[in-house]
């Protein structure tokens, strides 16, 4: 890519485990800031480097490459030929070094794999009578808990050389809809929304990146999602909670949503997200959003830049089979 070109204010997805020609064709004339791999994007490490190399070959070395690894039923890294991990759940009152000690291995896992950016932790609350599309990948329904092993999983993947993205503020955890399929209204109160936004407000100053929830809370904003919202966006996620970092949408292919890819695209950007994401590979689709898609502005470069910064100054040398030791047996005593 030409360094005078400025990438789109998005990361989107890809159809297989190559970058097709027409994919290749339409990032070099609009090309996206980054991209997300899923499990149709993943055969083995060798391909899977090969095609982390080609993006960033493409895109540039400092394009950022995501995977949602969260462990348990939502990881796009599995066996046979990588290690499965538990659910965010299993590490409730353990030790935050058995928290951190597994956020690690995943993010050796995800970066030795060509990927920079991990979407995760998981910082809604597991609570009741909420669709399970959160479930096990919260690791409680007490907004302390949640910020205690949030913040040992964003220290493991950040001592690996990864990227957290924390999700999905300001809080999933109430749902009664799974936002894949349609459109959560959330009627709580402003007291127990701000038990939801705890925990992200507790990693508001260490989180590098956070990523929107497409739900409507009634007690913030009754017409728009919180992706689309100027108020939850700039008086809730930006003010209330504090968080300076990297805004990223959740997808916006989910059905939650309703309106053309680029449209949604700019009213992301708009209401104050720094980058949308994308997630389907279909190239018109694509096509489509990157057309209308702002460009990346300053403030979201200089953002970028500092996340980078950041993870590099924590970045350490790990010993993956003490930090598997680490984990195991804390995960054994509490069996």
């Amino acid at each position: 890519m030409s360094p005078r070109i400025v990438p789109r204010a998005a990361l989107v997805g890809l159809a297989g485990t190559e970058l097709s020609a027409a994919e290749v064709a339409l990032f070099r004339l609009a090309p996206p800031l980054g991209v997300i791999l899923f499990a149709r994007n993943i055969a083995d490490p060798v391909q899977l480097r090969a095609l982390t190399a080609a993006i960033r070959d493409l895109l540039g070395e400092a394009a950022p490459i995501l995977v949602d690894q969260e462990g348990g039923r939502v990881a796009r890294l599995r066996a046979p030929h990588w290690a499965d991990c538990p659910p965010a759940a299993a590490f409730e009152g353990l030790p935050e070094a058995a928290a951190r000690a597994n956020a690690a291995l995943h993010g050796l896992m995800c970066r030795e794999a060509g990927f920079d950016v991990v979407c995760a932790p998981v910082l809604d609350l597991r609570l009741p009578g909420a669709h399970a599309v959160i479930g096990d990948r919260a690791f409680s329904a007490d907004p302390e808990e949640v910020a205690r092993l949030g913040l040992a999983w964003a220290e493991g993947l950040q001592q690996a050389g990864c990227i957290p993205v924390v999700k999905h503020v300001p809080g999933h955890g109430r749902a009664l809809v799974d936002s894949h399929l349609d459109l959560p209204r959330v009627a709580a109160p402003r007291e127990a929304l701000a038990a939801d936004c705890g925990p992200f407000a507790a990693l508001a100053g260490i989180a590098a990146w956070a990523m929107t929830a497409h739900i409507v809370y009634e007690a913030l904003d009754p017409d728009l999602p919180a992706t689309l919202s100027p108020r939850v966006i700039g008086q809730v996620i930006r003010r209330a909670i504090g968080f300076e970092g990297i805004l990223v949408s959740d997808d916006l292919c989910m059905k939650a949503l309703r309106g053309d890819p680029g449209s949604l695209a700019v009213q992301s950007i708009a209401a104050g997200c720094d980058l949308v994401l994308h997630c389907n590979g279909v190239l018109a689709d694509t096509a489509a959003l990157l057309e209308e898609c702002p460009m990346l502005d300053d403030r979201a470069a200089e953002r970028l830049a500092a996340t980078r910064a950041r993870v590099l100054a924590a970045r350490r040398a790990l010993d993956p089979t003490l930090l598997l030791a680490e984990r195991d047996a804390q995960l054994a005593a509490a069996a």
